[in-house]
């Protein structure tokens, strides 16, 4: 099993902005035969160094993964995160 976690700082820091955003994310739920899984958390302590969400999605192999990010709708999300984020991190394992 394969874990990407991608936390996301956002430019405006409201919940309105992070709440759109996990909209965004959850709506790949069930549209991507290789998504395993996916979880979208909102931050609750809101200080200087958090970041606003964080995005967890699984998959059985990297090559889904690989898959994954190449997939339209994928994409498309991608670009909406892309033009609301400033700033991500991510950690990506696996496990047996």
């Amino acid at each position: 099993m394969i874990t990407n976690n991608l936390l996301i700082k956002l430019k405006e820091r409201n919940r309105a902005d992070a709440e759109q955003a996990k909209a965004q994310l959850l709506s790949m739920q069930g549209k991507i035969g290789v998504l395993a899984g996916i979880q979208v958390e909102l931050d609750i302590r809101h200080s200087a160094s958090s970041y606003d969400l964080l995005l967890i999605t699984r998959f059985a192999a990297m090559e889904d993964m690989e898959a994954y990010l190449a997939h339209p709708i994928h994409v498309e999300v991608s670009k909406y995160i892309a033009e609301v984020m400033e700033a991500s991190a991510s950690v990506c394992y696996g496990t047996s």
